[in-house]
């Protein structure tokens, strides 16, 4: 028999469910909140330390997961380049956990969302606001270096940004350590997002891991400032020979020392490109520049990386779900804004690059799940269901894999549910495309509040 679909507490019920202690999973002293992220291999989930109150983003690996997929030394590797980089401008590693059969990564939380939903919700952005965007990331890479590490996956996707603007690197999963580069003192391992790499690292003969980031780093800034890629191809072999040949062509609202610094940064052969000691110099890039101001700290001892991994039992810590998990009425009024249930995809359609969304139906949840298999099939995509979780997963293959999107319903009331769409893998602007088309099948079952038909009418 199908479990029935997590139910809201209602706003009578508000009080009770919020003192309730037991409707969170814990782990330590934390207690785990909604999936904020979700990828291939781990979810990112909103905490809470019972101790303090502060709040966390909890990176969850499944430990049989990591183990069957050899991913043991690339898992180290990320939780011991996060320990070693204390900079205002990464994503700050709090503590590492494990249980019996998950790892978890306490990482800062950081509230602000991407810089990649800025660019799509501007188009582009003004090159003083781009630049003191790309000062604060050529802040980060430096440090990065410094302390032998290279992230080897910079793009806009992985800058977020904090309440204040300030950014912040994060997704370490790719990065390398200089004691990783062979006898030639280079890396040899093909990894990141093509539209971002350099040629040196398509060319499969040995990079400079310094030299590629700081062209990924161009791009960025290029994309800040134009809106859009300056080599993009669906085929890869003609997308490679665009970064190869990096012929590149500056908009007409570059200025001229920014198109001038921009080809000195996108420079296909990596021992003239320019470093970021010569960045650090260019009359453009000083502009208004400000160094980093920061304590470095202590040194930082790897340890403790290791007991995440080992079989001893002395260091876990247990994951405890004492009822099952539900939501009350504050955190439904926190996914809906102004409590405005009526707003189908309402980010959407002011052109923001969400990666969820939600809308709320007075159809029963079965009706629901039909409507969405049924909106499915035209769009190619293959839905496979678990009680009332939905996940879907687009026929071909995209610019970044197979499209997946996961979807659950609540039930807030007998006769009111709310919908949660999420894209779990992918590329965001293809999640854009198959949005707009998927929200139009199901706006017959989205639930309008009287004030929103109301205004409709009044116009």
């Amino acid at each position: 028999m199908a479990e029935s679909p997590r139910r809201m507490a209602t706003p009578k019920a508000a009080a009770a469910a919020s003192a309730s202690e037991g409707r969170k999973t814990r782990v330590g002293p934390y207690e785990l909140g909604k999936t904020i992220g979700e990828g291939s291999f781990a979810k990112v989930k909103h905490a809470r330390d019972s101790r303090t109150g502060a709040v966390y983003a909890i990176k969850v690996l499944d430990r049989n997961h990591v183990l069957r997929h050899k991913m043991v030394e690339q898992i180290k590797r990320e939780i011991s380049t996060m320990k070693l980089i204390k900079h205002p401008n990464v994503v700050q590693l709090h503590e590492v956990m494990a249980s019996k059969t998950k790892i978890y990564m306490v990482l800062e939380f950081v509230d602000g969302g991407e810089l990649f939903d800025k660019i799509v919700n501007s188009g582009r952005l003004a090159e003083d606001e781009a630049r003191r965007y790309f000062h604060q990331l050529i802040n980060a890479v430096d440090y990065c270096h410094s302390r032998g590490v290279y992230h080897r996956d910079l793009k806009p996707e992985n800058l977020l940004l904090d309440s204040h603007g300030t950014l912040k690197v994060s997704d370490f999963g790719l990065s390398a350590f200089a004691p990783q580069t062979k006898e030639d003192g280079l890396l040899h391992t093909a990894c990141g997002t093509p539209n971002y790499v350099a040629p040196e690292v398509l060319a499969d003969k040995g990079y400079d891991g310094m030299a590629a980031d700081v062209w990924s780093c161009g791009i960025i800034l290029f994309v800040l400032m134009a809106g859009y890629l300056p080599f993009d191809d669906s085929n890869l072999m003609r997308l490679y020979k665009q970064i190869c040949q990096a012929n590149i062509s500056c908009p007409p609202w570059f200025s001229t020392g920014a198109k001038k610094f921009i080809k000195r940064i996108i420079d296909p052969n990596p021992d003239t490109r320019i470093t970021i000691a010569e960045i650090l110099e260019d009359e453009w890039f000083k502009k208004d520049y400000k160094p980093p101001l920061f304590e470095q700290g202590d040194d930082v001892t790897l340890d403790d990386v290791d007991a995440v991994f080992n079989d001893s039992e002395e260091h876990l810590v247990a994951e405890k779900r004492e009822k099952p998990e539900s939501m009350n009425a504050f955190a439904l009024i926190s996914r809906s804004q102004g409590f405005n249930l009526g707003n189908l995809f309402e980010k959407e359609m002011m052109g923001m690059a969400k990666r969820e969304t939600s809308f709320t139906s007075q159809c029963t949840a079965q009706e629901i799940m039909s409507k969405i298999e049924e909106a499915c099939g035209p769009l190619g995509f293959n839905v496979r269901k678990q009680n009332y979780k939905m996940k879907l997963k687009g026929d071909k293959t995209g610019r970044k894999g197979h499209l997946s999107v996961a979807t659950e319903v609540f039930e807030v009331a007998p006769s009111l549910h709310m919908v949660e769409l999420r894209k779990t893998g992918g590329d965001t602007l293809e999640f854009h495309s198959f949005y707009k088309n998927f929200s139009s099948e199901l706006k017959d079952i989205v639930w309008k509040a009287e004030s929103d038909a109301s205004k409709k009418h009044a116009k």
